[in-house]
């Protein structure tokens, strides 16, 4: 429900007299500005009661009593309702409300007495409100503000600086800012903006910091974990996955996402990345994070294992209430296999509850949260999971094929060892580490880079290339279970991979820099 529809139904209550009104939000602010402009339009007399400043005129500020405690505020209430008719009375900083507290069964005999005065006591809380005292009326619920009142927000506070600071955003910008501070509060956007505005100018470039500006604001993150990625992360091959990424990075703009709205489709919602252990599956959720340019969220399923009835369920749904009020941002379950299996062994029913619990959010979630789940183990995979819909793509990330093994040498070649290999040595190597998984082939040159700044090792083409003739591949250890999940993902992923491509066979020379030398 958006402003404008709970500021029409909260007049409705208001004008049927309904003796309780509970509004539940974090936005007292908010929601007094809400009642404000009811007052005015309707003409309806309400007052306010704070803690600082006793009873006053919510649109005036006149005071009626100077009574600032809650006890003598209810006071007040009772002894007015004894002579009077069709008042309103908005209590702001109740508390103990949840439960059968003595304030709680005070303002139950309250609403009798003012259903009995056609009169109206309105309570603002963020807390639970007791069964017996919401029953005596209409709960109604202010949601944060949608993109609509957002991009309103926005305007109204960047307008009074158009002339003194540099402004670089035009409306799409705007639009863009609003979807990302999609689920915090009017306060916060408007304190969000300030900061910005503050720094003496509003560029295209600060809407990338806009993504990461709610990490602030949430730092206690049930279940989830913010993973900081450095900007530099590149890994090799897997050119499958990454064209897909590419087209779906296209749809990420305020343009597409609006024509998706309009045609009735969702945006992507994620992918699963199954295969081979060491092939770069974790390595690409933090890559997608870099790409997209948006922040990256670790939700490990054993965090969310509580003990008692209920609690792991619970845990997990604040955890995804959580990524969603960090949307847009990358949600990363590694090993989804480990928090989701034993569904059929679970005599508890709690993995069968929290298999069903993900599904329906990850199919329902209404904000920009891109899931990248990653399995190792397939076997373990409940069925539900690996239907066609449940994700936008399922992929299966294989040992590098002999393109990408030219790739991964390449990249940590220079990475580790500071050096741009001659491409026919690159290829002898490719040919050489067959099987080899990516992190077989990054551990290897990691160890080697080791070895040589302790002086144990020169470099060269023999001890690079004996370096890999005396290790032992991931394959070689686990063939059967290697080839067990390439069997399995056959015929029901795409390959994140393309296919071999053939190599030219050049003179070997390896190169440091721009200049060739003799020693690696």
């Amino acid at each position: 429900m958006n402003y404008n529809e709970t500021k029409q139904l909260l007049t409705q209550y208001l004008l049927a007299r309904i003796p309780f009104i509970g509004i539940n939000t974090i936005e007292k602010g908010r929601a007094l500005e809400l009642l404000s402009e009811i007052s005015k339009q309707t003409n309806m007399n309400m007052k306010v009661h704070s803690m600082s400043k006793g009873f006053t005129n919510l649109t005036t500020g006149e005071v009626y009593s100077n009574e600032k405690l809650m006890m003598g505020a209810l006071d007040y209430i009772v002894e007015e309702l004894k002579t009077s008719e069709n008042q309103i009375y908005i209590l702001s900083d109740v508390s103990e409300l949840d439960t059968e507290t003595f304030t709680a069964r005070y303002l139950v005999d309250i609403t009798n007495l003012a259903e009995q005065r056609s009169s109206s006591v309105i309570i603002i809380t963020a807390a639970p409100i007791w069964v017996q005292l919401q029953r005596q009326g209409m709960a109604i619920e202010l949601e944060l503000p949608n993109e609509e009142e957002l991009f309103k927000i926005i305007v109204e506070n960047v307008r009074p600086y158009q002339n003194q600071i540099q402004i670089e955003w035009d409306v799409n910008d705007v639009k863009e800012a609003a979807n990302i501070l999609l689920g915090i509060s009017k306060i916060e956007v408007k304190n969000v903006i300030a900061s910005l505005i503050a720094k003496g100018s509003l560029t295209k470039s600060d809407l990338i910091d806009l993504k990461f500006a709610k990490d602030s604001l949430f730092s206690n993150i049930n279940g989830l974990e913010k993973i900081t990625v450095s900007e530099d992360i590149a890994y090799g091959g897997l050119e499958g996955l990454k064209g897909w990424l590419d087209e779906k990075e296209k749809l990420l703009t305020p343009e597409k996402r609006e024509e998706m709205k309009k045609r009735g489709i969702k945006p992507p919602r994620g992918i699963l990345l199954m295969g081979v252990p060491g092939c770069g599956k974790s390595l690409c959720a933090k890559a997608i994070s870099v790409k997209w340019q948006l922040p990256l969220y670790l939700l490990d399923f054993a965090t969310v294992q509580g003990r008692y009835v209920g609690q792991s369920e619970q845990q997990l749904k604040e955890a995804f209430e959580t990524a969603e009020h960090v949307s847009p941002c990358i949600l990363w379950i590694d090993e989804i296999e480990k928090g989701l299996s034993g569904g059929g062994s679970d005599s508890s029913g709690v993995t069968t509850r929290l298999i069903g619990q993900f599904l329906f959010w990850l199919q329902e979630c209404p904000k920009d949260v891109f899931v990248v789940a990653t399995a190792n183990n397939v076997k373990e995979l409940p069925a539900e999971l690996l239907r066609k819909g449940r994700f936008d793509e399922m992929f299966f990330v294989d040992l590098p094929n002999k393109d990408e093994r030219k790739e991964i040498l390449n990249l940590y070649l220079e990475r580790y060892l500071s050096v741009q290999a001659d491409p026919a040595f690159i290829q002898k190597m490719v040919e050489k580490t067959e099987n080899y998984s990516g992190s077989d082939i990054e551990s290897i040159l990691r160890d080697l880079a080791y070895r040589n700044i302790a002086g144990v090792v020169e470099l060269n083409e023999d001890t690079v290339y004996d370096a890999f003739k005396d290790s032992v591949s991931m394959y070689q250890t686990n063939k059967e279970k290697v080839e067990e999940i390439r069997s399995w993902a056959k015929d029901r992923t795409i390959h994140a991979s393309k296919q071999d491509t053939k190599e030219e066979t050049k003179p070997t020379t390896l190169s440091s820099n721009t200049e060739t030398i003799d020693v690696l």
